[in-house]
């Protein structure tokens, strides 16, 4: 199961998708507001996302499932499995934030109050910058300018919904909790979710591995599809023992 990050839709996993789904059943979605999800009608927060999560399980007839998410993604993914420990066999932590100093909050939460002023329009070029490395903007415009595109196509209400979502969830009060084998992955350069937040989610769980990929900032489910899933399938092929019975 793959959760996608703020503004983004269930696409933005198809490169992982496509890598993974010859040896896994590959499920995606879009987070409420997103994609062609309805757009809510009213503010919702992390518990609801999750409780999204727990009913498209149960509608799938789902038993236990390896849980993927990305950037706001990489909060639901443990949140849940907190909330529904016996229906999560992994969990990957891909590009997601926790024990954040008084200057990280700050500074997204700054971004917040950009957008809010200002227009979320006239701070997503700044925002490129944290997302895409140098090279990859450059050859690659198309992509980025779709991504931008994406981004305005989301109702402004739904994306600083989500966007606050992600700036004032602090998972450091419980990630202890967690259990679940646990792949913590972030790029070696992305600003906002960096390896120091990284290393700190990594020693707060139970049971985790973590993994710095070089030279990629946040949008590593663009740059790097293939190393993204290779990493995610070697992560679970480590668990076998554990993961006993399920679907692969």
């Amino acid at each position: 199961m793959f959760v996608h990050g703020i503004g983004a839709s269930h696409g933005a996993w198809d490169g992982v998708v496509e890598i993974l789904k010859s040896d896994f059943r590959c499920i995606t979605y879009d987070l409420r507001g997103h994609g062609e999800a309805t757009v809510p009608e009213h503010e919702f927060g992390l518990d609801e996302l999750v409780d999204d999560l727990e009913r498209l399980r149960a509608r799938l007839g789902l038993d236990r499932m390896h849980v993927a998410g990305h950037s706001l993604g990489g909060m639901i993914g443990p949140a849940y499995a907190r909330k529904y420990p016996n229906r999560v066999t992994t969990l990957a932590l891909l590009s997601t934030a926790a024990g954040r100093t008084e200057s990280d909050s700050e500074k997204v939460q700054g971004v917040v109050a950009r957008m809010e002023k200002e227009g979320i329009g006239n701070v997503l070029e700044t925002l490129v910058d944290r997302w895409y490395t140098d090279e990859f903007a450059r050859a690659n415009p198309g992509v980025v300018e779709a991504r931008l595109k994406q981004v305005m196509g989301t109702d402004p209400k739904v994306f600083l919904n989500v966007f606050h979502i992600y700036a004032e969830t602090e998972m450091a009060p419980w990630l202890h909790e967690i259990a679940t084998p646990s792949l913590v992955l972030t790029g070696e350069f992305d600003g906002g979710c960096n390896p120091r937040l990284n290393e700190f989610i990594h020693s707060q769980l139970q049971n985790s591995e973590l993994v710095i990929l070089k030279n990629l900032k946040h949008s590593i489910l663009a740059e790097a599809p293939s190393k993204v899933a290779s990493e995610i399938n070697n992560f679970i092929a480590g668990q076998k023992p554990q993961a006993e019975g399920t679907q692969k």
